[in-house]
Parts: C-alpha cells; sequence; structure tokens
C-alpha cells in the first residue's frame, strides 16, 4: 500500500513543482511574448497526462531495476547453497571409503594385536571427531586439516610400520587459513593405497603448506610407484580422490583454483592444489 501512495505522491508533487518551476522560467526569460493563447483545460489535461506518464515509466523502470537486484542476491544466495550442498556431497562420497578400510584394519589387529589396536582405535577417535566438527561448516582453518591428517597417517602408520613414513609442514602463519575439510586426506589415501603399498619398501609422504602471493599452495608428494598421467583412468584406481579433489576446488572457488600432476612410473607423484586469497565472506 506504501508503494502505490509513494508514486502518486511523487506524480501529484512533480506536477505541480514542474509546473510552477516552468511558469516561473518562461516569466524570467519572457518565452510567454507573443505566443498564441491557449485553452487552458487542454493544457491541464495535457500536462496532467504528460506528467502520470513520465511517472509511470519512471516508478515501473526503478521498479524493474529494484527487482533485477533482488533477483540477481537470490540467484548468489541459492548458487552458494547449491555449492555448499555440493561440497557435502562429495564428501560423503569420500569418508565411508576411509572409514571401512580402517575398521577392516581394525578387526584385524584386534585378534593379534590388542595394545596397537587400541592405539588405532584412539586416533580413530580423535579423527571421527575432526571429521564430525569438519561436516558442520563447508571451510575449516587449515591446522585442523593438518590435525586431521596427523591421525589419518598415524592410522595407516599402524597398518604399515616402518614402510610408512610422512612429513608434515605448516607454518604458523597459516594455521588459520579457511580451507574446504577433507580437501587433503583423498590425497594422502590415495598415495599410500597406489603409490607405497605396492613397494616392498613402502615409501615416504610429504604434506606441506606454503603462502603463494596472496594465495595458498597446497603440495602432497610421495616416493611411491607413480604412474602415467596420460594413460586412461582405471575405475576406482588413484584418479578417484584427485577428480573429487579437483570438483571440490573448482566448486569451493568458483573455479579461479587449481590443481596439478606431476608424476611418472617409478618416481613417485606430486599434488599441487593453488588456492586464490580466501573470500571474505567464508
Amino acid at each position: 500500500m506504501a508503494g502505490p501512495l509513494l508514486v502518486a505522491g511523487g506524480i501529484a508533487v512533480g506536477y505541480l513543482l514542474g509546473n510552477a518551476l516552468a511558469d516561473l522560467g518562461c516569466r524570467t526569460f519572457g518565452w510567454y511574448a507573443g505566443a498564441p493563447p491557449v485553452d487552458r483545460a487542454v493544457e491541464l489535461r495535457n500536462s496532467i497526462l504528460i506528467t502520470v506518464l513520465a511517472g509511470v515509466v519512471g516508478s515501473y523502470y526503478f521498479y524493474a531495476a529494484s527487482k533485477s537486484a533482488y533477483l540477481e542476491r537470490k540467484m548468489v544466495e541459492a548458487g552458494r547453497q547449491a555449492s555448499e550442498a555440493r561440497l557435502k556431497l562429495l564428501e560423503t562420497q569420500l569418508e565411508p571409503h576411509m572409514l571401512f578400510n580402517t575398521l577392516a584394519n581394525l578387526r584385524a589387529l584386534i585378534g593379534i594385536d590388542p595394545p596397537r589396536a587400541q592405539i588405532m582405535l584412539d586416533h580413530m577417535n580423535r579423527y571421527l571427531r575432526a571429521t564430525l566438527s569438519g561436516s558442520r561448516a563447508t571451510a575449516h582453518p587449515l591446522s585442523a586439516e593438518f590435525a586431521r591428517l596427523e591421525d589419518y597417517l598415524a592410522l595407516m602408520a599402524i597398518r604399515m610400520g616402518p614402510r610408512l613414513g610422512s612429513t608434515l609442514e605448516l607454518p604458523d602463519a597459516l594455521r588459520d587459513v579457511p580451507v574446504p575439510p577433507l580437501l587433503l586426506q583423498p590425497l594422502v589415501e590415495n598415495a599410500i593405497r597406489h603409490g607405497l603399498e605396492p613397494q616392498v619398501d613402502g615409501g615416504h609422504i610429504t604434506v606441506r603448506a606454503q603462502a603463494e602471493g596472496a594465495g595458498l599452495l597446497l603440495e602432497v608428494a610421495d616416493t611411491g610407484a607413480g604412474f602415467d598421467p596420460a594413460a586412461p583412468a582405471t575405475t576406482g584406481g588413484s584418479r578417484f580422490g584427485l577428480a573429487q579433489v579437483r570438483e571440490r576446488v573448482a566448486t569451493a572457488y568458483d573455479g579461479r583454483g587449481q590443481v596439478d600432476l606431476q608424476s611418472a612410473p617409478g618416481q613417485g607423484t606430486v599434488i599441487r592444489i593453488h588456492l586464490p586469497a580466501p573470500n571474505p565472506a567464508t
């Protein structure tokens, strides 16, 4: 109700004020001199008609502009919600794979080495707590991601023993940088499953973070078996986690992130994730 009243009031004020100013200008500059007489009724009708038409056109223009801005905000909000839902969907696709493997290892250890099984259960408990905390948000501090990796690598070290070596490098200045949850763990899992486990001597995994301009560089490197990136990917192979990480980076950073792969048979694998500066709205 307030909108139509405001438009009507604006048209009335515009008509009266416009006529007064136009009349004052014509008298001041003598534009009435020599003008033929006019029908006041016709002049009044034309003035009112022009004012109403101008008011309606102007009101419609601002209404359309306001509605367009409103719809654009709604589209951005819907896109953000869709991105968050997609990130959660990708996370649920990755979580069961790791959990089933860990539970199978834990079941075997309970029968042959109960003390190690208890240690493994403690690490798994901390890992699940971190996972539950991370599932409530689309981003968490990089320190939480590395803490999650630490527990995961501890779980894998119980299974592989001295065949698995690992190094985590996280500068203090980058501990609070926000990243999507479960970003690095699929890459570490792939490195162990497809890179180190096939080798008799195992190997070493290095996960490091460093500043890259205003953005962030994350690197997962292993000394495992490696593979030919140009070869066709096999179902359930080492490309699954990499594909999911690429999709998560593309979704979380609107295509501004980048994931690079460097590998060769017998020469290990290096995966680098280039992330832009954090969005202030994140």
